[in-house]
């Protein structure tokens, strides 16, 4: 895999990571609010984008654990960032899901 590609992948990792995070900070507004009607829509679109930035991370891992030298630039580790980020962000959203949930109940 040549710098270029590991650059897209990155990319791929930003662009699917920034999606979700969008999609669960729209989210946490809305529920923060009272309104739960889009909390399925909004997690599985969420996860989708996370499972696709998730296999563009599992494509460098998987070269790298064949022996290939990675040259890892900076892009890429901003995508892993991104993407590690955004998955606590799921968590933390889920939890809070629940706490309005009850508050509102």
């Amino acid at each position: 895999m040549n710098k270029e590609e590991l650059q897209m992948l990155g990319f791929e990792i930003v662009a699917y990571s920034g999606d979700a995070r969008s999609t669960l900070m729209t989210l946490l507004k809305e529920i923060r609010g009272g309104n739960f009607a889009n909390v399925d829509k909004a997690l599985k679109e969420a996860d989708d984008n996370l499972k696709l930035a998730h296999n563009a991370q599992t494509q460098v891992l998987s070269n790298e654990a064949s022996g290939e030298d990675l040259d890892l630039g900076f892009i890429f580790i901003h995508g892993q960032d991104h993407l590690m980020t955004t998955l606590l962000l799921r968590d933390l959203v889920q939890d809070f899901i629940e706490l309005y949930q009850a508050k509102y109940s």
